[in-house]
Order: structure tokens, then sequence, then C-alpha cells
């Protein structure tokens, strides 16, 4: 890991933040954008599970990007989202806290559950995937946690900062330096 995103709260019910991103170079922290405001979940900060609006604490892979607009120029892997694309928060499902591919009414998960991911609208202009409760999935631990636009609010768990700064951040992320973020 060469590359952390830190995301400060004063405490643990608190809904804004701060956001830094860092680059280990040669052996110590140097800071690289930051400290930027950020919105966490209207349950502030700390364990989480589907249905509370609360973004989950600890340190999390970046792995992978998404957004309604085209890549802004992230080398994460990066979708361009459309009307078929889905994050899957049915925890009885499968696909739970994935992405998924589906036409409304086609899917093999229960839609209610899921979030279909272009309705979010700017928010979901550009997002980076947190990496919580991944890799394994534990079913209702929950699910579809990004770093994305922000939409001037406390979010239902994501963290979200100013769009320009997102676009800097994505810009920056390299999957090659095992990114993650810190949130606490």
């Amino acid at each position: 890991m060469e590359q952390m995103i830190t995301v400060s709260a004063p405490d643990h019910s608190a809904t804004t933040a701060k956001l830094s991103a860092w680059s280990l170079v040669n052996g110590e922290w140097k800071r690289e954008m930051g400290p930027l405001d950020a919105f966490v979940g209207t349950a502030g900060i700390g364990e989480t599970k589907e249905g509370i609006s609360r973004t989950p604490a600890g340190v999390f892979g970046l792995t992978e990007a998404f957004g309604i607009a085209p890549n802004n120029g992230t080398r994460l892997p990066y979708f361009k989202v459309d009307e078929q694309d889905w994050w899957v928060s049915d925890a009885a499902a499968p696909q739970y806290n994935k992405h998924f591919r589906c036409a409304v009414g086609k899917c093999p998960f229960n839609e209610r559950a899921g979030e279909r991911l272009i309705t979010a609208g700017p928010v979901y202009g550009h997002a980076v995937v947190i990496d919580y409760n991944r890799d394994p999935v534990k079913p209702g631990a929950g699910s579809a946690f990004f770093l994305h636009v922000s939409g001037g609010k406390p979010t239902a768990g994501c963290v979200s900062i100013d769009a320009g700064e997102l676009g800097k951040i994505m810009r920056w992320l390299d999957p090659a330096k095992k990114p993650a973020i810190n949130i606490g």
C-alpha cells in the first residue's frame, strides 16, 4: 500500500469529516491533497449493517471506479453507468454487494433492495468503490459504499467530496500502488 486516503471525523456521530490523500515516499507518508471537506453517513462513522446510514470505520481497498459520466482519467478499472447498472443490496442474493447488469424487471435479485446506479444523478457522476464487505462478503453487513461527488449533505453511508477534488483524486489513484482508504 503506497497510496492512502484518510477520512477523519471529530467523533463517531459527526456527519462531516476531513479527507486527505497521502503517498508513501521513502518510507514516510507525504500529504498530496487536502485536508478537504467531506460528508459521511447521516448516522456517522462506525460499525454498520444493511439499512443503517453509517459509514464503515476501518481500512479498505480502492480497486475500481464508475460514473454516469465518461472516465475522467482514472487508472482504476472504470465502467460507465447506463440503464442496466445496479449495485446489489439484496442480502439474500448471491450478487450481494456487487455490481450487476440487468434490465429493470429482469434482475435475479430483489430490485427494491438494489441500487440502480443511474438514478442517483449527479452524485454518481464519478465514484470510487470502497471495498468494505467485498471479499469475503457477509450478507447483511452493508453494501454500496463509495467515495463520490458531494450532494451538499450527509450521505446514506458513503464518503462524498467536491466533484473537482474527486476528479483530482481519481486521476492520482494508481492501482499499482494498492490504494486504500482509512475511515475513522
